[in-house]
């Protein structure tokens, strides 16, 4: 099945600041867990995959897909979760996001649903590992809560050379610092960190850190109310756009329709930059979006976007 024509995600997608996303429910022995519609690109049964030498021990392998090679994770096991008995039905979801194609093996696929990210709480940090868990949030539909992963710290941990990187910062060279406050809204404890450690790296070393767009409205609004100028307490913005409580498209609509915060930079970097998602974000009056994780990238736009503030 392929979601590419898929009239429903392709509406939600250019709808504007709607603050509802589609969630894929999918099972791992019988426990169910959750991923954005808007980062898979099909699903399919289980396919033969070819082993590869010294793979990460979650590593199926790989297989080919339409002239692709895909690697396979095998999430129940990344997950600690025993393999149910029956595996004849198992499947793939194949996504796409960070430019990167990856295959999950699940057990099965339940449906789609469309829920408001204020439905969507975040997570206790003692489910799933800690501080630096690996689900993002937690759905309730219905009468079932739904785990929602987060993709990019699997990848990101089993394949750390695909995410963020210190050295693309070096390659930048001597940098001055700088006293702009970034304002930096990210839900993955993971990049999050990564951001700020590499912002600190560049020269921005005043940053605020929130995790969704409802506690970077609150910061904001707590800024409005201060009676300091703007821009004294927030030079630029960094939001992800896939958030619990308030996603960064709905925060972006807010911002750029407030005539007080409107002229604050804002620059959407996250993993789900597509065609659609672009359309999407310069509506709302995004001033750059950017595909996690080109973070040299990012600190230039910044350096370009603050030069007057």
């Amino acid at each position: 099945m392929s979601f590419s024509e898929n009239t429903s995600q392709t509406k939600i997608l250019l709808e504007s600041g709607t603050n509802e996303l589609e969630i894929m429910e999918f099972t791992i022995s019988g426990e169910l867990f959750g991923i954005n519609v808007a980062k898979v690109r099909e699903i399919m049964m289980v396919q033969e995959v070819k082993q590869m030498p010294n793979a990460h021990d979650v590593v199926e392998g790989v297989f080919r897909s339409r002239d692709e090679i895909i690697t396979v994770i095998d999430l129940g096991k990344y997950l600690n979760i025993p393999k149910s008995d029956d595996s004849s039905k198992d499947i793939f979801i194949v996504t796409y996001f960070n430019k990167l194609n990856v295959a999950f093996h699940v057990d099965s696929v339940v449906g789609i649903n469309r829920v408001s990210w204020e439905e969507i709480n975040k997570p206790d940090r003692v489910i799933y590992g800690g501080d630096e868990g690996v689900a993002t949030g937690i759905a309730q539909y219905k009468d079932r809560l739904i785990t929602i992963l987060d993709f990019e710290k699997i990848v990101a941990e089993i394949s750390p050379e695909s995410s963020i990187q210190f050295e693309s910062i070096e390659k930048l060279g001597e940098r001055e610092s700088s006293d702009k406050t970034i304002l930096i809204v990210e839900d993955s404890m993971l990049l999050s960190k990564l951001i700020v450690e590499c912002l600190h790296k560049a020269g921005y070393k005043n940053t605020v850190k929130v995790d969704n767009g409802q506690e970077a409205w609150d910061y904001l609004e707590e800024c409005k109310t201060s009676g300091d100028p703007i821009e004294k307490h927030v030079s630029c913005i960094v939001s992800d756009i896939e958030m619990p409580l308030m996603d960064g498209h709905r925060l972006t609509k807010l911002v750029k329709e407030d005539s007080a915060l409107k002229k604050i930079p804002l620059i959407l970097f996250s993993s789900l930059i597509s065609e659609e998602i672009h359309i999407k974000g310069k509506a709302l009056g995004a001033d750059e979006q950017i595909t996690k994780p080109e973070i040299a990238n990012l600190v230039s736009i910044i350096d370009r976007l603050t030069e007057a503030v």
